[in-house]
């Protein structure tokens, strides 16, 4: 049975309480540990920009929105987890292939570097050299490997990736560039939706090539032949224009 005493004591117990808890501080959540400030924190705390947890927190190239690439990337090769999924390079393929060469505008060069086979310049910058050089100077055709790069001009290249990049285009990724004595810039790339300066599609004409010619385009491989003041000679001398070769 409450009396009134009792009362007083509740009473001043709730005013007391209500009090204490008045001065007390908003609650909010932990305070975001995130060392290398990549927005990851090492608990994976609610209060960081990015709730997931960071496997590295040494080093801001290394959280869950990182990659294992694009493929073709140092970080395809170099035996770490960037992206904080327990797998790291090989593991990741097709994601991350060694192989494959991802261009960026260093790795576009004055194509008079490279060699000359039939109208157009080749490389390749996945060791296999050789094999393309072989392909290129086939009776035959073949197939080319990952890391081919041919150049009929400057402003333009057909680079190789890796197998199953694009089944659609056998794997080639078409370029055009914007080229000077400063080096390259890629203007736009892509598979069959890239175009070039003039507004043509790359893949449909290379597409017109029979099959053994992997997608080339040469005299007698199938391709609609280039306009006539296109010539052998005129073709010769945008390659010997190359403005990165100065």
């Amino acid at each position: 049975m409450f009396t009134r005493k009792l009362v007083w004591v509740w009473l001043a117990i709730i005013i007391f309480s209500a009090a204490f808890l008045l001065g007390q501080e908003t609650w909010s959540p932990p305070e975001c540990v995130d060392i290398d400030e990549d927005g990851y924190g090492v608990s994976g705390f609610v209060s960081c920009p990015h709730p997931e947890f960071d496997c590295d927190d040494s080093d801001p190239a290394i959280n869950p929105g990182a990659s294992e690439g694009p493929a073709g990337d140092a970080s395809c090769t170099d035996e770490i987890d960037n992206d904080c999924n327990d797998q790291t390079d090989n593991a990741e393929e097709p994601k991350c292939n060694p192989d494959d060469l991802n261009m960026t505008d260093a790795d576009f060069e004055c194509i008079l570097n490279w060699t000359k086979v039939a109208t157009y310049y080749i490389t390749n910058k996945r060791g296999y050299e050789a094999e393309a050089l072989s392909v290129a100077a086939s009776p035959t055709g073949g197939t080319f490997p990952p890391g081919t790069i041919i150049q009929l001009f400057p402003s333009e290249a057909m680079v190789k990736r890796a197998p199953g990049w694009n089944p659609v285009t056998n794997d080639w990724e078409f370029f055009f560039l914007v080229v000077d004595d400063t080096g390259t810039q890629i203007w736009t790339r892509g598979a069959e939706e890239t175009k070039n300066r003039f507004g043509g599609n790359c893949f449909d004409c290379h597409r017109k090539a029979e099959p053994q010619w992997d997608l080339i385009c040469q005299e007698n491989h199938g391709c609609d032949p280039l306009p006539d003041f296109v010539s052998d000679a005129f073709i010769e001398a945008l390659q010997q224009a190359d403005p990165r070769c100065s």
